[in-house]
C-alpha cells in the first residue's frame, strides 16, 4: 500500500475559516472591502467547521465501523484526548469571566453554566450555550457528534455516486428545517433576524446541538461521495472554484438572504463542493496547501477555542498601552492570537493528549487514522491527527484501504468603530 498523502489543502482553508471567525467576532467588516460580506457572516465558518469534522471522521473510521472493527470505547477516549486539553485551558482562561456571568444570569443558570459547562453538556441549555467562552457551544456539539458517530459510520456506502448525491440532499433539506420553522412561526417576534438579534428561540436555533446536527452528517455522507470521485481531473477543481464562488455571491446578497436559514443549513452543499475540490489533486488544492496556511491551519482548533478570552485578557491588561503598541491594533493583536494559538497547539494540546492517550489507552483508537487517512485538527475529530489532512490516493474510483500502523509516539476600542468588538455579558447578549 502507498503511504497516504496529505491533505494539506483542507488545512490550509482551515487557516482561513478560524481567522475569519476573529474577525467576525472582534472587527468591523467594512475593513475588508469587498470581502466584508464573508467577515460579516463569519459564524458560516463554524457551520464549515462542523461539516469537515464529519467528513474527516467518516474518513477515518466508517469503512472500520461497517466491518464491526470499530471499538467505540477506544474511539471516544481518543476523542476525549483531542478535545478536551484545549477546552480546559480555555475555560482557566475564562476566569475573569465568572464575575460577569453570574451578573448576567439568575443565580440557577449561573449554578447550571457553571456545573455543565466543563462537562461540555452547557450547549443543551441555550441560556447558558456561551458561558464563561463564546465559541465554546460548538465543543458541546461535538461531542454529541462523536457520541452517535459509531453508529452513523455504520451506514451503507452507496455504490453509485448519484445515490451518494441523493442522500446529501435529503440530509441538506431535513437541516434547512429549523431555520425555516423559525421563519415560519416567528416565535421571538424579530421583524429581520440578523447577527446582533436576540431571542430565546433564536439562541436555541444558534448554539444547540440538534440544528446543527444535519451539517455533521453530510460531512458523514460527503466523505462517501468522495470515495467515488476521482482525485485528479478537472471535475474536483470545478467543484472547488464553484463552490468559493457561490458561496461569496450568497453572502454578498447580505440581508436578502434569511439570517435563520444562513445561519447553517443552507450553505451546506456548497461547502461541500469546496470540501471535494480541495480533496483532489488540482491547482486549487496547490494554492491552499502553501506551507504557511498550514502551520496556521494545524492550530486553527486553539485559535478557534482561545481567540474569545485571550482577546479580552490582552485588551484588559492594557500591556498594549504600556508597551507603545496601541497604535497598532487591533492588528498586532490578531497577529499575538495567531502565536499565541501556535503555542498552545505545542505546549500544551500535543503534550496533553500523548500522556492522556497514555493514561486512557487511547492510541489502539487512532491508529487507522494516523495510518490510513485524513486525521483531523479542527476536528479533534473541529474541529476540528495530526496536524494536517491525510487520505490515500484514490485509484480509479475506490479507496483504497491501508493497513494499520502505531502512531507517532463590543463597546468598541477604536475610534468611530460602532460595534461591540469584545462584548461583556448581558442578560440578552447572543454575540453571534
Amino acid at each position: 500500500m502507498r503511504k497516504p498523502e496529505r491533505l494539506n489543502a483542507l488545512t490550509g482553508l482551515r487557516c482561513f475559516a478560524a481567522v475569519n471567525i476573529v474577525f467576525f467576532h472582534f472587527s468591523d467588516p467594512q475593513w475588508f472591502g469587498w470581502l466584508a460580506p464573508v467577515v460579516n457572516a463569519g459564524y458560516a465558518s463554524v457551520s464549515f467547521f462542523i461539516l469537515l469534522s464529519g467528513f474527516v471522521l467518516a474518513y477515518n473510521y466508517a469503512g472500520r465501523a461497517r466491518a464491526g472493527k470499530l471499538d467505540r470505547v477506544r474511539f471516544w477516549k481518543a476523542r476525549f484526548t483531542r478535545l478536551y486539553p484545549i477546552y480546559l485551558l480555555s475555560l482557566l482562561l475564562a476566569w475573569r469571566m465568572v464575575t460577569q456571568e453570574y451578573h448576567a444570569h439568575s443565580h440557577g443558570m449561573f449554578w447550571t453554566g457553571m456545573a455543565l459547562t466543563p462537562l461540555l453538556l452547557q450547549g443543551w441549555v441555550p441560556p447558558v450555550a456561551t458561558f464563561l467562552n463564546t465559541p465554546a457551544w460548538t465543543m458541546s456539539a461535538e461531542s454529541f457528534y462523536y457520541a452517535i458517530f459509531p453508529w452513523l459510520a455504520k451506514w451503507k456506502r452507496p455504490v453509485e455516486a448519484w445515490r451518494s448525491v441523493i442522500q446529501l440532499g435529503a440530509v441538506w433539506m431535513l437541516g434547512m428545517i429549523p431555520g425555516a420553522l423559525y421563519m415560519a412561526i416567528n416565535p421571538d417576534g424579530i421583524a429581520h433576524p440578523d447577527r446582533w438579534s436576540w431571542g430565546p428561540w433564536l439562541q436555541a436555533l444558534k448554539f444547540t446541538p440538534l440544528p446543527h446536527l444535519a451539517s455533521f452528517v453530510f460531512g458523514v455522507v460527503l466523505a462517501e461521495l468522495d470515495g467515488l470521485v476521482e482525485r485528479a481531473g478537472h471535475l474536483r477543481l470545478l467543484l472547488g472554484l464553484g463552490g468559493f464562488a457561490a458561496t461569496f455571491g450568497l453572502l454578498s446578497l447580505g440581508p436578502r438572504v434569511p439570517y435563520a436559514i444562513l445561519h447553517d443549513g443552507l450553505l451546506m452543499p456548497l461547502f461541500g463542493c469546496i470540501v471535494l475540490g480541495l480533496a483532489g489533486e488540482n491547482l486549487l488544492a496547490s494554492a491552499l496547501s502553501w506551507r504557511p496556511l498550514v502551520i496556521v491551519g494545524e492550530a486553527s482548533y486553539c485559535l478557534y477555542l482561545l481567540h474569545f478570552n485571550l482577546w479580552n485578557l490582552v485588551h484588559d491588561s492594557g500591556v498594549l498601552e504600556r508597551l507603545g503598541l496601541k497604535q497598532y491594533d487591533p492588528w498586532i493583536t490578531y497577529a499575538l492570537l495567531i502565536a499565541l494559538a501556535l503555542v498552545a497547539l505545542h505546549v500544551v494540546e500535543k503534550p496533553a493528549q500523548r500522556q492522556l492517550r497514555k493514561w486512557m489507552s487511547a492510541q489502539g483508537a487512532e491508529s487507522g487514522a494516523q495510518a490510513g487517512q485524513i486525521p483531523d485538527k479542527w476536528n479533534r475529530g473541529l474541529s476540528h491527527s495530526s496536524s494536517t489532512c491525510q487520505c490515500a490516493p484514490a485509484k480509479g474510483n475506490s479507496r483504497q484501504e491501508q493497513p494499520a500502523r502505531r502512531p507517532l509516539s463590543a463597546d468598541s476600542a477604536f475610534p468611530g468603530l460602532k460595534m461591540r468588538l469584545y462584548p461583556r455579558k448581558t442578560a440578552k447578549n447572543g454575540r453571534q
